[in-house]
């Protein structure tokens, strides 16, 4: 796992050299162990190095293809590398290091972005192909590893962090307003173009080429849920082999030790059971109903495994949230970013990579969302006018049983299921933003590009698919990734692998979600190697007890503190905000989520526009 950097500059008289350093200084947290740079009079890459695999010298970066006309930076782990090295052994490739790295510049050279889709693991980088004058970068199917560039009508550069272009003396940085109210909604930066004007998220699943100052992407991971109507046992068996395969190929790919996060969840316990290593990692909260680390501890001690365990304090959660809004580089919401931090840092004391459970939930249908009533299910077969009127009269009967429901249903899908992690409307967001920041923009407007895609698939599989590419990377991934390189550890996911999302997306429904119970066949099989108390145990997370705390003087004051000065004004109503946390205070409304999410934000801007000035 590593950080890159990268920068298109003609200019003679640039001092290339010296800028390159800034920028991978600026994400030496991704890369303590060593430094790489190349420089010509076009084109500067830099790197920083966590050594995992060929951890000598040799595997250093920059890396060069024979005869040094190709050049990449890379940042992740490529888990069948051996196999395509193999191929490209017999086709002559000459190699002078065992990193997956020179593998992906050689089958570059071999096989151009045909190469991109086969490639098995987590991946951000960049080629630079001196022939033809011109950077490819690619990112992996899924967007576990982050990639973003800058791109005006003078400048190109592309980093693994947002942060890294503040070490580039032409980077403008400039907040991205239109970028806040779907913030508030989600709980995170929904857009291509992020909150700094002109920076943007290359997508998962696809390749961006740079030639000439013309500047292109394309997809190379196209999603087929067409559903295999096939025995459960069939289905059972084939999925239980290929996730035996991927913890396996997970967990040796390595150089130095791994471990593994264990929370009281059947993911990670299942990963731990099948990959059995020596150090397992826990954190919790000491508030009742805040903690699973004693369910970690258990479950350790059946499988034989150690665990490691700290518990986060309040005061320790409000002191680190600036540290942590640093290293998200965006303003970011969700509350189980700040304990995967200091489970990080804790794991950081023993290993330098960690196996964890991401991915699940969403491969093998694991939110209550999915499950719904049978009556619903008949209901959703009514023709959408009709169910529009139903909605209409039964708002007219606000006490009216059932009334949320009738006129929830009372909507297309891409209006009644906005992603697992969305948690308010345009209307709640409205009163919060100051005027000239209210518009018309509906959360459909965003989710509805992603339910095109999956036309005419059933209803469950389009809410998978809604969080699959749309939630999982812009939240969950891009969380595991910043909170892991803060603490210079490497996170690996073996339940979010292709070759096991080759399986998974032709299991029906019926297989998914039975009985009321939720990824039922992945729990069959994680029951043949833990117990049934956790192959059946519902999902918790890593629940925050914040709105608890803010109802406690001091963190109140903190908060209020925030809402009150001088540049909250150019984004929000400060009285309604106000209004907002005394409400919550006085508990007269549970606030604490929408209030989390305008707090946040203001610590991030307070981080890198007042401090970072």
């Amino acid at each position: 796992m590593c950080g890159i950097v990268g920068f298109v500059d003609n200019k003679p008289k640039s001092k290339k050299e010296v800028i390159i350093k800034e920028m991978a200084d600026k994400i030496a947290h991704r890369g303590p162990d060593a430094e790489g740079f190349y420089n010509d009079s076009v084109v500067s890459l830099g790197h920083r190095r966590l050594s995992i695999i060929d951890i000598t010298d040799s595997g250093n970066q920059p890396i060069y293809n024979e005869d040094k006309s190709k050049v990449i930076v890379f940042n992740g782990e490529i888990y069948n590398y051996k196999e395509i090295k193999e191929e490209l052994l017999k086709k002559g490739h000459k190699f002078r290091t065992e990193t997956d790295t020179e593998v992906i510049i050689h089958g570059y050279e071999e096989y151009g972005v045909k190469l991109f889709p086969r490639l098995r693991g987590m991946f951000a980088f960049v080629i630079y192909d001196k022939e033809k004058n011109e950077l490819v970068g690619a990112r992996d199917h899924f967007g576990i590893k982050p990639m973003y560039y800058y791109k005006t009508r003078d400048e190109f550069m592309f980093a693994s962090e947002i942060k890294a272009f503040l070490g580039h003396p032409n980077f403008k940085k400039e907040v991205n307003k239109k970028a806040l109210k779907m913030y508030l909604i989600f709980q995170y930066s929904v857009f291509e173009e992020t909150f700094f004007k002109n920076v943007f998220k290359l997508k998962p699943g696809h390749y961006f080429i740079y030639r000439d100052g013309k500047f292109k992407t394309n997809k190379y991971f196209e999603v087929d849920f067409t559903k295999k109507h096939k025995s459960f046992n069939y289905y059972k068996k084939e999925l239980n082999n290929i996730l035996l395969d991927s913890i396996k190929y997970h967990q040796m790919t390595s150089d130095v030790e791994v471990g593994s996060y264990l929370s009281g969840g059947v993911d990670s316990s299942y990963v731990v059971s099948v990959a059995k290593p020596d150090k397992t990692f826990s954190v919790g909260f000491k508030e009742t109903g805040f903690d699973e680390t004693e369910l970690a501890k258990d479950l350790s001690n059946i499988l034989g495994v150690k665990n490691y365990q700290d518990h986060i304090s309040s005061d320790d959660f409000f002191k680190i949230l600036p540290t942590v809004e640093y290293h998200t580089d965006e303003p970011h919401a969700n509350l189980s970013t700040v304990p995967l931090y200091f489970l990080s840092k804790l794991a950081r004391k023993q290993v330098k990579v960690v196996l964890s459970g991401e991915g699940s939930d969403e491969m093998f249908g694991g939110y209550n969302e999915y499950n719904e009533h049978p009556l619903l299910k008949i209901y959703k077969y009514i023709p959408l006018p009709f169910r529009k009127f139903n909605a209409f009269i039964a708002g007219l009967f606000p006490h009216f049983p059932g009334q949320n429901t009738i006129k929830l249903y009372g909507k297309p899908i891409y209006e009644r299921y906005i992603g697992h992690g969305s948690l308010f409307d345009e209307r709640d967001i409205n009163k919060v933003l100051t005027p000239k920041l209210r518009d018309d923009m509906k959360i459909s407007d965003v989710l509805k590009p992603y339910y095109d895609k999956v036309k005419g698939k059933n209803d469950v599989t389009k809410k998978m698919y809604i969080d699959m590419f749309f939630w999982l990377p812009q939240d969950i991934l891009l969380k595991a990734d910043k909170m892991t390189m803060a603490n210079s550890i490497e996170l690996r996911v073996p339940l979010l692998d292709k070759e096991v999302f080759n399986v998974a997306k032709k299991i029906p429904v019926k297989y998914q979600i039975k009985d009321k119970q939720t990824k039922y066949i992945f729990r069959r099989i994680a029951n043949e190697t833990i117990p049934e108390e956790w192959a059946k145990r519902r999902k918790l997370g890593f629940p925050v007890p914040f709105s608890k705390w803010i109802r406690e003087e001091k963190y109140y004051k903190k908060v209020k503190e925030m809402f009150n000065k001088d540049y909250v004004k150019e984004f929000f109503d400060k009285e309604y905000i106000n209004n907002l946390l005394d409400s919550h205070y006085n508990n007269i409304k549970n606030n604490g989520r929408l209030i989390y999410n305008i707090f946040i934000f203001l610590i991030w801007y307070e981080k890198y526009f007042v401090e970072l000035s």
